[in-house]
C-alpha cells in the first residue's frame, strides 16, 4: 500500500505516541499481561487505522478533454447556484462534495490545464482554465484539523487526475463550474476523485 506524502509526519508522530504509550504501559503495569495486550491490539489497529486514512491507491485516469472529473471521492450534497466572489467573479454552479472518513483523501485536478489562481488562507482555492478555455474553481474546506494540503501554484501547468492536495480529517471540496454547464450528477451521488464525470465543457 502506497502511502501519500501527506502523511509522512503524522505517521511519525503515531508511531512515536505508541512507543511512549506502550513504554509506560510496561513500566507500571509490568504483571497486568491481559490488559497489556488489550493495549498493543488497540495500538496496532490505532497505527494501521493511520496508515490507510493516508493511503494513496493509484488510480487509472481515464483522461477526456471535454469532461469535469470529481476531484476526490465522497458523496455530492448539494448542487446550487450561487455568486462567485473571490477569482472568477459570476455566476457559477456549486458543487460540494462530502469526503467521508473512510474515502480515499487525495484531491485531484478535474481538467487539464493552467493554474491561474491559487490561495490558501482559510481554504484553498484553486482556478484552473481548460485548454479550450473555459475557467473553473476547486475549493478545498478545512476540516477538525483547521490545516488544508494543497499543492498548485499560480502559473502551473496541471493534467486532469494529477494531484491537488490532500484532504484532512473532516475537509470537503466544492467545484465551481460556469452557470448552464450541463451537470452530469445529483445530490447524494457517490463520486470517485479522477473517474467520475462531474459535468461536460462547453466546445
Amino acid at each position: 500500500m502506497t502511502i501519500h506524502k501527506a502523511g509522512y509526519t503524522n505517521i511519525a508522530i503515531c508511531i512515536l505516541l505508541i512507543f511512549l504509550f506502550n513504554a509506560i504501559i510496561q513500566f507500571y503495569t509490568p504483571q497486568a499481561h491481559a490488559f497489556k495486550w488489550i493495549v498493543y491490539i488497540l495500538s496496532l489497529a490505532f497505527f494501521l487505522a493511520t496508515l490507510w486514512f493516508f493511503r494513496d491507491p493509484a488510480v487509472e485516469i481515464d483522461a477526456d478533454d471535454q469532461a469535469v472529473l470529481s476531484p476526490a471521492d465522497g458523496i455530492v450534497t448539494a448542487i446550487s447556484e450561487v455568486d462567485e466572489n473571490e477569482f472568477a467573479k459570476g455566476r457559477y454552479t456549486k458543487l460540494s462534495i462530502a469526503i467521508a472518513p473512510t474515502d480515499v483523501r487525495v484531491n485531484r485536478s478535474p481538467i487539464s490545464g493552467t493554474v491561474k489562481y491559487a490561495q490558501n488562507n482559510a481554504h484553498a482555492t484553486v482556478a484552473i482554465e481548460s485548454n479550450s478555455g473555459t475557467t473553473l474553481l476547486y475549493r478545498q474546506l478545512p476540516g477538525y484539523s483547521k490545516h488544508v494540503v494543497t499543492y498548485a501554484k499560480q502559473g502551473d501547468a496541471v493534467a486532469q487526475g494529477s494531484q491537488l492536495g490532500f484532504a484532512m480529517a473532516g475537509a470537503n471540496v466544492e467545484v465551481f463550474l460556469p452557470a448552464g454547464m450541463p451537470v452530469g450528477v445529483e445530490v447524494n451521488d457517490v463520486v470517485k476523485g479522477g473517474q467520475t464525470v462531474l459535468a461536460q465543457l462547453k466546445s
